[in-house]
């Protein structure tokens, strides 16, 4: 029996059912912010929660909620989990084999100036790690080894957080735009193209505004020629991959690019002085211990493996070839106690639409498949037996069971808040700022990386709300779904899970709130420009942005 769903349940007001069904969203700000609840702990409650009140509100059947729930926990644990954790696994793998240590010294090794060695390994090299595991992986690494470096605890800390914001958006090979993707049904090489012509602005300023954090402008300008390449060779492989290459790669090109043309200054151009905080007493030089060129290309292989690997999974030549000749997937043409049974009345439509729901399991064409075999090999690269990489495998799933549960919780949410008609309420609610939606449009990504940690989460949460609106108001729904993951690379910094992070991994824990106070000003003022570039491009430079039309033709 078909269930049609009703954006002013409430007494006939949209105003007032937003303010009730938006209790969830409260609710899970609340529980991490001032609660500060553990994150699956968080999400799981909130599903529950959203559960109770779409029945109570909308009306919604039990049975088409849970099974909306359902829908959108598997989505989240396949293909997005399965990104995760052999992301993950590939990273731990070259920790096991030693390797990391010798990318870290080629890294460090290259500048004793402490300007130099915050580009070289927050930006680039905390870009790197951003785009082949994510989810606090960079933050914790980067700031560690700039500690070893000599940096005073707070300010690796927080300099790592906010020269993570540049790959945020591409973070765990593409994550968040797949996400985004599949709670919207858009392409997620559209959206990918779109993100890719935002976040490089950002990625040109954001070295230079870290050295001028550190710095100030004095220091800064001695050392401008490192600062304008290592964001500029970032901010064009950026734009680049992201426009062709599609979501998964872009952090890994841009960070390669970045260290690379960086270092390669390094070889013919020094700054005149070797600039170290005011509290350092010494001016000694750390020695790093010297590898081979060979050794080098062995530790950074397993990585570079990867970059073709995905690459390859990426083409459509190969799409289509994993589609046709391996039929190996699983496929759920009618989702049971869903599909059909939801008719949306959204006034952007002629007449009222009967949603569809399925679900497939494709395995060979998945990314996360592109990264375990990019870990296989990398085993027999670095000569790490079976025994040894099942090892790996497990200590990965035991330390990812609860951000998988985090994850797969706000997939669920992001169904059933879709199916319900949660995210159309607010949808309509919010384009009653017209005009100014744009403008406002970062600011949900913005909270919902906060509310969440992730932006993968947060573009399931407020993905397709963001696509709704758009429609509402009349401009572009690709330039709000992709200003959801733009807004939100700049509310990393500020996230309960990312400062936790950042605090365990420098020797800060139990100086939360000072980590928070120093990343907050420098969140908002980000949040600021990314919803004045917002703005600009719907209605002063709106072919900026690819719409469905122009990037299918």
């Amino acid at each position: 029996m078909e269930w049609t769903q009703n954006y002013s349940a409430l007494g006939g007001s949209v105003g007032l059912t937003a303010l009730v069904v938006s209790l969830p969203i409260f609710y899970l700000l609340w529980a991490l912010a001032i609660k500060r609840m553990k994150g699956h702990i968080a999400g799981v409650s909130t599903l529950l929660f959203t559960i109770i009140i779409v029945v109570l509100v909308y009306k919604m059947p039990l049975g088409i909620a849970l099974s909306a729930s359902a829908l959108g926990i598997l989505n989240g644990l396949f293909p997005i989990a399965w990104i995760i954790v052999t992301a993950v696994f590939l990273y731990n793998l070259t920790v096991e084999a030693g390797q990391f240590d010798i990318i870290k010294s080629s890294i460090a090794s290259l500048s004793n100036d402490r300007r130099l060695q915050a580009l070289l390994i927050a930006f680039s090299f905390g870009a790197f790690l951003e785009g082949a595991a994510g989810f606090g992986t960079p933050v914790a690494i980067t700031g560690a080894i700039l500690i070893g470096l000599g940096f005073e605890p707070l300010y690796a800390a927080g300099l790592c957080l906010i020269a993570n914001t540049a790959p945020v958006a591409f973070g765990g090979i593409g994550a968040p735009i797949i996400a985004a993707g599949a709670v919207t049904g858009v392409n997620a090489d559209i959206i990918s193209a779109a993100v890719g012509r935002q976040l490089p602005f950002l990625s040109v300023f954001i070295p230079l505004y870290l050295i001028i954090l550190m710095a100030g402008w004095k220091g800064a300008k001695e050392v401008l020629p490192a600062i304008a390449v290592s964001g500029i060779t970032f901010a064009v492989a950026q734009w680049w991959s992201s426009n062709y290459l599609g979501p998964m790669l872009p952090d890994i090109i841009s960070s390669l690019f970045s260290l690379i043309a960086t270092a390669a200054l390094l070889k013919v151009w020094k700054p005149k002085n070797i600039w170290r905080f005011p509290n350092e007493k010494t001016e000694k030089v750390e020695q790093y211990k010297k590898y081979s060129g060979g050794q080098i290309l062995k530790a950074w292989s397993p990585f570079l493996v990867l970059t073709v690997m995905v690459g390859i999974w990426g083409t459509s030549g190969f799409k289509d070839f994993v589609t046709k000749q391996l039929q190996w997937l699983i496929s759920i043409p009618h989702w049971p106690g869903l599909d059909g049974l939801v008719v949306k009345t959204m006034p952007i439509v002629n007449k009222p639409t009967v949603y569809a729901a399925y679900y497939k399991w494709e395995f060979f064409s998945a990314a996360g498949t592109a990264i375990l075999i990019s870990a296989l090999i990398t085993m027999f690269i670095l000569q790490i037996s079976p025994a040894r990489g099942a090892k790996v495998a497990r200590a990965t799933l035991k330390t990812l069971i609860y951000p998988t549960i985090t994850v797969s919780s706000v997939l669920g949410f992001a169904y059933i808040a879709n199916y319900s008609g949660l995210s159309y309420t607010l949808g309509i609610l919010f384009a009653g700022t017209g005009h100014l939606f744009p403008f406002f449009a970062p600011v949900l990504g913005w909270l919902g990386v906060f509310l969440t940690g992730s932006d993968t989460s947060a573009n399931a949460l407020f993905g397709q709300l963001q696509n709704v609106t758009a429609q509402q108001v009349g401009v572009n729904p690709i330039l709000t779904i992709a200003s959801n993951s733009s807004g939100g690379v700049v509310g990393k910094m500020i996230s309960p899970q990312s400062i936790a992070v950042a605090t365990a991994a420098t020797g800060l824990v139990g100086r939360e709130s000072d980590l928070f106070r120093f990343t907050l000003k420098h969140s908002l003022f980000l949040l600021l420009l990314v919803c004045i570039m917002t703005y600009l491009q719907a209605y002063v430079v709106p072919g900026m942005i690819p719409t469905i039309e122009t990037f299918i033709q």
